[in-house]
């Protein structure tokens, strides 16, 4: 039985050099991708911003992103 993935969008991003030198860094520095990062980032942030549900930590699969940042 395999699981429905969530569905995922494409777009493109500019970005200013220095911004994306700052991402790069904090990204190798938490062991993530740039869109991994970036992922993240926007997910914190409108949780957060209480605009998405919290995640379930219960039944989700080991995220080693939720709990470093809180």
């Amino acid at each position: 039985m395999t699981k429905e993935q969530p569905k995922t969008k494409s777009f493109v991003l500019r970005i200013d050099a220095t911004t994306m030198e700052a991402l790069e860094k904090w990204a190798a520095d938490e062991f993530r991708s740039i869109n991994g990062q970036l992922q993240w980032l926007i997910d914190d942030a409108l949780r957060r911003a209480g605009r998405l549900p919290a995640k379930d930590t219960t039944s989700a699969k080991h995220d080693t992103t939720s709990a470093k940042h809180e």
